[in-house]
C-alpha cells in the first residue's frame, strides 16, 4: 500500500508540550507530523470559512418569493432564472455540501426547502426539470424542448446529485437523482440499432455513462447497466467511436465526459458482464491510445479539443480538466495493469509545479482553477508526487484570492465549483475528518501517514463538539467493486469501520485510549479549552 503524504517537507518547529491533563510522550517523528498537522489547520480554517462565506453570499442573492438562487448576477436574464444545467448542477449542490459539513441547521432547513421548491416549480416532463423564471412565476419558455430538458437533467444528475449521493448516501437528493434518471430514460428519444438512448450529444451521454455505472452499483438495479451498455454499444461497437468517427473530440469539460464515462462503464462490465468487457476492451484501448498519440501538448497535458481522425488539435489551448480525462486512463490501468495508461498521470503530475503555476486556466477563471486542482488532487491521492503536492498547495491560494469580500467569487454558477474543490482540499488537510459544530475560530489539521491519523485541534475560546470521521463511501454507500478515480468524487483518507477497534493516543483525559468504529462514525466527543492544543494519534488495532 502506498504511503500517503500530505505536505511538502516544511521547516519543522516544535510546539511546547501542552498538558491537557493526560501525561503522554510523543516521539520525535510524531512531533514532526503534528507540526505539519498544525500547519494544515490554518489552511483548513481559511478554506472552510471561505465556503461558509460563499454560501452566505449566494443566499443573499436568492429570489425573495421562491428562495431559489439565480443562474448568475452578471446579466438581467440570468438574474431572473433558475436552471437545471447551471444553478442546479454546479452551484446549489455545493451550497448543500458546505451546509452538510459546516452548517447542519441550514442543511436540514433552507437547503432542503430549496430542493422541495425546485421539484415543485421546475419539474416539467415527469420529474425532468426545466428553466424557471422568477418574474414570470413559471417556465422561462412556453415551448417544451425535450433535448434541452434532457441536457439540463443530465447535468444536474451527474455534476450535482451524484457527488451529493456519494457523500450523503441515502437522502432526499438521491431520491431526486433517481426520479430524474429514470425519466431521462423513460422519455429517451434517439433511436439506435442498440435501442433508444437519451441523446446523441457526447456530453449528455458521458454524464449518463458515469451516472448509470455508479447507480447500478449503488442500487443493484440491472436496468441502469442495460442503459449504460446501450451507450457503450453505441460508442464502442457502432459507428460512433470517439477517435475513429468523431470530427471533433473535446478533451476539456462539456465533452471530455465521454472518455471517462466509457472507462467507468468498462470498469463496471469488467466485474458485472465479462462478455461486454471483452467486447469493449479493444475499442477502449483504441480511444486511449489515439488520445495519447495526438491529444497532448509537449508537457503531456491535453489540448482542449482534437480532430482524432486527422490527428491535429482543433483548439490547442490546455484543458483545465486534464484530470477528468486522466481518471479514465488510470481506471483502465488499475483494471488491466497496462503501464502506458499510468504513464500520462505521472507525466502530468510531474510537470505542474514546474510550468503551470498561476496558469491561465480558462482565462484565469476560478472555475478553471477548481477543475485543475480537483483533477490533480484526485490523482495525487493515488500517485503522491511531491512536486504535485507543492503545486496544489500553491494554486489553491490563487483560487481563493479570487473570492470577493461578499463571499461571491465571480457571480456565476461556476462559483459552486470553488466550494467543491475547497472542501476537497480541506478534507485532504484533515485526513478526511471535520468538526461538528463548526465555528470560525476552530483550527483542525490532520495528516494521514502510514495507516495512522495525526490530528491537531485548538480554538480561540472553549468549544465542545465531535470529530466526525469518514467511512469507505465507495463501497458502503456506492457499492463499487473498487475505488476508481471519478469526476467530482471526494477522495477517502482515514476511514472508520464498524466492528473495528482503534487505539487513541492523546494528551487529553477526555478522550478514551481505545474506541470502536461505531463511535467514530457517530462522532468522537472532544472538548477544547482556549489556547490549548489537543493532539491525537488514531489507528486500527490489529485483530
Amino acid at each position: 500500500m502506498k504511503k500517503l503524504l500530505f505536505m511538502s517537507v516544511l521547516p519543522v518547529f516544535m510546539f511546547a508540550s501542552v498538558s491537557c491533563n493526560r501525561k503522554i510522550s510523543f516521539t520525535g517523528d510524531d512531533e514532526k507530523l503534528f507540526a505539519e498537522a498544525s500547519l494544515n489547520a490554518s489552511a483548513v480554517n481559511e478554506g472552510f470559512n471561505r465556503c461558509i462565506r460563499y454560501v452566505e453570499g449566494w443566499l443573499a442573492l436568492a429570489d425573495p418569493a421562491t428562495g431559489l438562487i439565480p443562474r448568475n448576477i452578471n446579466d438581467a436574464r440570468s438574474k431572473d432564472i433558475w436552471n437545471a444545467k447551471d444553478c442546479a448542477a454546479d452551484n446549489y449542490p455545493f451550497m448543500v455540501l458546505t451546509s452538510a459539513i459546516l452548517i447542519p441547521d441550514l442543511f436540514k432547513g433552507r437547503m432542503k426547502d430549496m430542493l422541495d421548491t425546485e421539484i415543485r416549480l421546475t419539474s416539467r416532463i415527469g420529474s425532468l426539470p426545466d428553466t424557471y423564471s422568477f418574474s414570470k412565476k413559471g417556465f422561462a419558455v412556453s415551448d417544451t424542448i425535450l433535448s434541452d430538458i434532457i441536457f439540463g437533467s443530465a447535468e444536474y444528475v451527474k455534476d450535482g446529485l451524484i457527488p451529493l449521493t456519494e457523500w450523503l448516501g441515502q437522502s432526499p437528493w438521491e431520491e431526486r437523482l433517481i426520479a430524474i434518471l429514470d425519466d431521462i430514460w423513460k422519455y429517451a428519444p434517439v433511436e439506435t440499432p442498440f435501442g433508444k438512448i437519451c441523446s446523441d450529444n457526447p456530453e449528455v451521454n458521458g454524464d449518463m455513462l458515469q451516472t448509470l455505472s455508479r447507480m447500478y452499483w449503488r442500487t443493484g438495479d440491472k436496468k441502469y447497466l442495460e442503459w449504460a451498455e446501450r451507450l457503450g454499444d453505441y460508442y464502442l461497437l457502432g459507428n460512433n467511436h470517439s477517435t475513429k468517427n468523431f470530427k471533433v473530440l473535446r478533451l476539456r469539460d462539456h465533452g471530455c465526459e465521454i472518455v471517462s464515462g466509457l472507462c467507468e462503464l468498462y470498469a463496471t462490465v469488467w466485474y458485472a458482464d465479462p462478455d461486454k468487457k471483452e467486447a469493449y476492451k479493444e475499442p477502449i484501448y483504441e480511444i486511449l491510445d489515439r488520445i495519447l498519440e495526438v491529444g497532448r501538448n509537449a508537457d503531456g497535458l491535453f489540448y482542449n479539443s482534437i480532430d482524432p481522425v486527422i490527428g491535429i488539435p482543433v483548439d490547442s489551448k490546455t484543458a483545465d480538466t486534464f484530470g477528468y480525462t486522466l481518471n479514465g486512463f488510470y481506471t483502465v490501468y488499475l483494471l488491466d495493469s497496462i503501464e502506458r495508461y499510468r504513464e500520462p498521470i505521472l507525466t502530468a503530475l510531474s510537470i505542474l509545479n514546474e510550468k503551470y503555476r498561476n496558469f491561465a486556466w480558462e482565462g484565469t477563471s476560478a472555475d478553471g482553477y477548481a477543475d485543475a486542482i480537483e483533477g490533480a488532487l484526485n490523482l495525487f491521492v493515488r500517485e503522491p508526487l511531491t512536486s504535485a503536492r507543492e503545486w496544489i498547495n500553491s494554486e489553491i491560494k490563487v483560487m481563493w484570492n479570487k473570492q470577493q469580500p461578499s463571499g461571491i467569487i465571480e457571480g456565476w454558477h461556476g462559483d459552486g465549483n470553488f466550494a467543491r474543490t475547497t472542501i476537497m482540499y480541506c478534507l485532504w488537510k484533515t485526513g478526511g475528518v471535520y468538526l461538528n459544530p463548526w465555528r470560525k475560530d476552530l483550527m483542525l489539521g490532520g495528516l494521514y501517514d502510514n495507516g495512522r491519523l495525526y490530528l491537531s485541534l485548538r480554538s480561540d475560546s472553549d468549544w465542545k463538539g465531535k470529530i466526525m470521521f469518514d467511512r469507505k463511501r465507495h463501497s458502503e454507500y456506492m457499492g463499487l467493486p473498487f475505488d476508481w478515480p471519478r469526476i467530482n468524487q471526494f477522495p477517502e483518507y482515514f476511514t472508520a469501520e464498524k466492528g473495528q477497534k482503534y487505539s487513541v493516543l492523546s494528551n487529553s483525559n477526555d478522550i478514551p485510549s481505545t474506541t470502536l468504529g461505531e463511535v467514530l462514525l457517530s462522532g468522537l466527543p472532544v472538548k477544547l479549552k482556549k489556547g490549548r492544543e489537543i493532539r491525537i494519534i488514531l489507528y486500527p488495532v490489529p485483530e
